[in-house]
Parts: structure tokens; sequence; C-alpha cells
């Protein structure tokens, strides 16, 4: 093939369509949210677990001398 017309299919490149940038966005921002708020939810139940046991007294905070 001739070299000018190889010249004539070249890609063309276009700049960021910003409705799907912005949709990427959103969409990476609620799953890190998501992410964020179960990793929070597990540690307020492992709290409120440790606590309940406390108030029981099926554990203790007090180290018992043998």
């Amino acid at each position: 093939m001739p070299a000018h017309k190889l010249a004539s299919h070249h890609v063309v490149l276009k700049g960021p369509n910003l409705v799907k940038e912005i949709f990427y966005g959103i969409s990476l921002g609620l799953m890190a949210g998501g992410i964020w708020k179960t990793y929070h939810w597990n540690q307020q139940r492992k709290t409120r677990e440790f606590y309940e046991l406390l108030d029981r007294g099926e554990i203790s905070v007090v180290h018992e001398e043998e």
C-alpha cells in the first residue's frame, strides 16, 4: 500500500466524554462508600457485642490474679 493511503486510516482520538466520566466517578464513589459503611457496621457490631458480654458478666476487663 502506498504511504499516502496508510495515513488516511489513522485513528482519531476524542476527548473524554463528560457524562461517562461523571457516571464512572459516581459509581466508584458509591462502591467505596458502601465498602466503608460495611466496615463501620462490622466495627459497631463487634463493639456492641463486647459491651453486651461485659454487661451480662460473661467477660471481664479486670485481670484475675491467681
